[in-house]
């Protein structure tokens, strides 16, 4: 019997032979749709089942959550998020950003298993295996393991598998005092002057053509160059020239216009819920936000936003 094996059963309370044959078979076990992406067109969704998610998880907590994971990586990690990747850049000049294509899709089982035989995270070629099966899906029609967009386990299995892209961009941008993070598939860099990026765009191909697994791609579209004279946005926030991080004018005129609404009570159940949500989101990026929200509304009609009960179905 698999070590992994005997582990995940202990963590979750199924039975052995249960635990093995979901792995086995958790290629397979997923149900794909598709959702439109804010910036047009659809992405592909694959959710594992029920007990292939408990599988995972449970991995998740025992093996996958004790991987190294680069200090330039900000998403998907306790203490970090996109505030942390934003204000890392907060304060300087201009910034380019690029992305991966295809990005968790680009991720398959055969990096998973070089990097256990590199690092030593699993020594066993049983429990390399097995894990490969349950950590990555098989698309049909296809006979290729892929991490899924969907997978509880796939963020955590990827920001594992790009440390030596991490610690390699790192230290490429470094030598010109550039700043890198990236936050999933968004690398953003800063610096203090445009004539310090020029050689960014060089060192990431490099590092992409050295670094054989993943193989990664850069989506070409999406590379942009913003300096301080336009509006700096990193993962939805921006970055305003005095040096701070700001949820931004168009998303705080939004709110002031939401939150009179419901001070009238102009807003239905799915509208409060939404606006409580953003309440929530805009108090950990810019709190003093909320204050201003708090003095022109009264600091009763916030704690009611606040305070709404979520209809089940939106949990």
């Amino acid at each position: 019997m698999s070590g992994i094996v005997d582990i995940l059963a202990i963590e979750t309370g199924m039975d052995t032979n249960l635990v093995e044959r979901i792995m086995r078979t958790a290629p397979v076990r997923y149900k794909t749709y598709m959702i439109p992406k804010r910036s047009g067109g659809f992405r592909r969704i694959s959710q594992p089942a029920k007990e292939v998610k408990i599988l995972q998880r449970a991995l998740v907590d025992v093996l996958l959550s004790k991987l190294p994971i680069h200090d330039a990586a900000t998403a998907y990690r306790e203490g970090m998020s996109i505030k942390e990747n934003a204000r890392r850049h907060a304060g300087h000049g201009p910034i380019l950003k690029m992305d991966f294509a295809d990005f968790f899709p680009s991720i398959k089982a055969t990096d998973w298993s070089r990097y256990c035989e590199i690092t030593g995270a699993l020594a066993s070629s049983t429990d390399i295996h097995l894990t490969s099966q349950l950590i990555f899906h098989r698309p049909k029609g296809s006979s290729v393991l892929r991490l899924a967009i969907g997978a509880p386990s796939s963020p955590t299995v990827s920001n594992a598998l790009l440390w030596d892209f991490d610690e390699a961009i790192s230290k490429e941008v470094s030598k010109d005092k550039v700043t890198y993070t990236r936050y999933a598939d968004d690398l953003t860099f800063s610096a203090s002057r445009t004539g310090y990026l020029v050689n960014v765009e060089k060192a990431v191909r490099k590092v992409i053509k050295l670094i054989e697994r993943p193989k990664l791609v850069i989506n070409e579209g999406k590379t942009t160059r913003v300096t301080t004279k336009y509006g700096r946005r990193v993962t939805g926030l921006t970055l305003t020239n005095d040096g701070a991080v700001s949820v931004g004018h168009t998303r705080k005129r939004e709110l002031h216009t939401a939150v009179y609404r419901a001070s009238k009570g102009g807003l239905d159940g799915d509208e409060l819920a939404n606006l409580k949500g953003m309440l929530g989101f805009v108090n950990s990026v810019e709190p003093e936000f909320i204050t201003t929200l708090r003095n022109r509304f009264g600091a009763s009609i916030i704690q009611k936003i606040q305070a709404f009960p979520i209809p089940k179905r939106q949990r």
